[in-house]
């Protein structure tokens, strides 16, 4: 495990952030390192991603900031100019795995299945993302995944909330949950910050109280 996702597993909680605008990055980034999760995961959804990126990792060089939901070499590209310092895609793409990691950019692809960790092996992988993770069995699924796979460690994504989230986290073989109940669209575009820092702190709280 990188230095990186080490830092990343004393977070706990990566949170997964959808920006429709780039004038929102910085007030959301403040919230997340003031609420205790100086960390974000922008997705690669919106035109405002690039720019987003780019102005967190200016204002914030603390924070860890990442790119989410790349699907090509040219977002990869696009992501890790503007300074995202991890890379992460739903599902499993040889080719954009590769790419990323002939960069020098740590890489978490998503899998769901044995047959795409075994892919994911062939780039000696060891932390990939679990995705959609409730909707592909949860952490029963994760635990059953993890059994035969003993090197690997995940990090779920997809339906994980406050209410399920600490049932994730006591298991040793997660580094980080991605969430975006502190972060959710609708908070950010009627600039809520002050509700997102409130909801950040809480999740912080809660890594606290199961990790320590």
């Amino acid at each position: 495990m990188t230095e990186m996702m080490k830092q990343l597993k004393q977070i706990g909680i990566v949170p997964v952030v959808v920006l429709d605008s780039a004038e929102d990055a910085l007030p959301l980034a403040e919230c997340l390192v003031k609420g205790g999760l100086p960390c974000a995961e922008v997705t690669f959804r919106t035109a405002a991603a690039e720019e987003s990126i780019r102005r967190m990792v200016q204002a914030f060089p603390e924070m860890i900031v990442g790119a989410g939901t790349v699907l090509t070499t040219e977002q990869a590209d696009r992501a890790i100019g503007a300074g995202a310092r991890f890379i992460v895609s739903p599902g499993f793409n040889p080719k954009v795995t590769e790419y990323v990691l002939n960069k020098g950019v740590p890489m978490t692809p998503g899998v769901c299945t044995p047959t795409e960790i075994e892919a994911a092996l062939q780039f000696d992988l060891d932390v990939l993302k679990f995705f959609p993770a409730e909707p592909s069995g949860g952490l029963k699924m994760i635990k059953a995944l993890a059994a035969p796979y003993v090197g690997v460690h995940f990090m779920p994504t997809g339906g994980i909330s406050a209410a399920n989230v600490r049932d994730y986290l006591a298991y040793d073989r997660i580094v980080a949950c991605g969430g975006s109940w502190m972060v959710s669209g609708a908070l950010v575009r009627e600039k809520k910050f002050g509700e997102i820092e409130k909801l950040v702190r809480e999740a912080a709280d809660i890594v606290k109280e199961i990790r320590g």
